[in-house]
């Protein structure tokens, strides 16, 4: 399965960044063999919409799965309409939490329209 993954550096060795849009680098991980492609995230330095753009960035790459650290709540809906599943809260090194996915330990974040409509009335 395709998995793409916020990292602070441009290979597995490196730390999650804790930013999905604005992360230095998107690598495109094959949970299964690990290999990889490494993608530098144009949309880091954005002054607004990164999220989005970082979308783009990886919508025709075949990702099923995006896991970061955090992930605003307009990419999150953008990667929801998309069909492809977020995992939040993810720490430590690709490699690790690469593993840990593969073994079931972590768990998806849900995306709920209504919670957010909500969310947002003041």
């Amino acid at each position: 399965m395709k998995i793409c993954v916020s990292s602070t550096t441009n290979n597995l060795d490196g730390q999650i960044d804790p930013r999905f849009g604005r992360c230095n680098y998107l690598l495109i991980i094959d949970s299964q063999t690990m290999h990889y492609e490494s993608i530098p995230n144009m949309a880091c330095s954005a002054t607004g919409g990164a999220g989005i753009q970082t979308v783009q960035t990886i919508a025709d790459k075949g990702v099923k799965v995006v896991i970061t650290g955090n992930v605003g709540p307009n990419a999150l809906k953008a990667l929801s309409t998309s069909g492809v599943e977020v995992i939040t809260g993810a720490f430590g090194t690709i490699k690790e939490v690469i593993e840990k996915f593969n073994r079931g330990e972590l768990s998806r974040t849900r995306y709920s329209p209504t919670e957010e409509h909500f969310n947002n009335k003041n």
